[in-house]
């Protein structure tokens, strides 16, 4: 009796391990969004570090209009403030997704340095800069009319397109900007690989937002006077392909000799590779083309 009954049990167990053991059917969406996924959390970092920077600097400026706010809404330390949360906001929204780069330089340098695939790293530069050219327009329609009155309906100069992209003091040579910028990254490309180095002293997942949240408001008060400080050729140049689409014409690409592509996009390249070198030729112990042949 009970074998009949085990019997007549089995087909049902076999039906139900059978609807158990399917793969789950993926959607087109699905499919679609597991391929953009790593790309959108690039882009959707970058525009939030552009937003809260950007953003920061027009509500510092702009107010100091007395047709724009009664009075001055901070000052130099809060637009560091605004760039160093938004770069830990950006971190945090991406970082568990794609790595949370959110800048060409530290994209490339984690290919050249640390086996990321290249394969993306043509999408993960494209949404970069998408992202700051799209965290530009949402901070620049929020602030429309009061640039409208900081400059004058229509008119759009060199005064407010620094709220986006960098600039550098008037008194800054060519070689003075490069270095600047150079040095800057050099050393932010350092940090990230301590940062993300478990023989070093790497923080807790977590709490590395907060370390580059510290590592930006040094950057700010210490290094960024004098060009800005970019450090990241998507936080410049996406916004700035939105300052050449608003109005504001080709002055901000023929500026100091086109100063648009070979300090806020060059030398962050360059420096984070030469921060990358440093770092693994004198304190990173996992085999590189420094110490293969070492023993590590």
């Amino acid at each position: 009796m009970s074998d009949d009954l085990e019997a007549q049990q089995t087909p049902s167990r076999v039906v139900v391990e059978q609807i158990h053991e399917q793969p789950k059917r993926t959607t087109a969406w699905g499919k679609i969004r597991s391929a953009i996924r790593e790309p959108m959390a690039e882009f959707i970092g970058t525009a939030l570090l552009v937003i809260f920077g950007a953003g920061s600097a027009c509500s510092v400026v702009l107010s100091t209009n007395r047709d724009v706010a009664s009075s001055n809404k901070g000052d130099f330390l809060s637009i560091n403030f605004g760039w160093a949360i938004g770069i830990a906001m950006g971190v945090w929204v991406s970082g568990g997704i794609s790595g949370g780069h959110i800048n060409p330089a530290v994209t490339l340098t984690m290919a050249v340095w640390r086996g990321f695939p290249w394969k993306k790293v043509p999408a993960y530069i494209g949404a970069q800069i998408l992202g700051g050219l799209v965290g530009a327009a949402i901070i620049y329609g929020s602030y429309f009319h009061a640039i409208d009155i900081f400059e004058g309906p229509g008119v759009r100069t060199e005064a407010t397109a620094g709220f986006f992209a960098t600039y550098a003091l008037p008194y800054m040579t060519p070689a003075s900007c490069f270095f600047a910028e150079f040095l800057a990254t050099a050393i932010l490309s350092m940090m990230v690989l301590a940062m993300t180095d478990k023989r070093n002293m790497m923080p807790t997942t977590g709490l590395l937002p907060l370390g580059l949240f510290l590592l930006f408001m040094g950057f700010g008060v210490s290094l960024g006077m004098q060009t800005a400080y970019a450090l990241n050729p998507a936080r410049d140049f996406g916004p700035r392909l939105f300052l050449s689409m608003a109005g504001y014409g080709k002055e901000v690409y023929t500026y100091r000799n086109h100063y648009w592509i070979w300090c806020p996009i060059i030398a962050p390249i360059v420096g984070a590779q030469a921060g990358a070198a440093l770092y693994d030729l004198f304190l990173f112990e996992e085999p590189t083309i420094f110490n293969r042949k070492s023993g590590y």
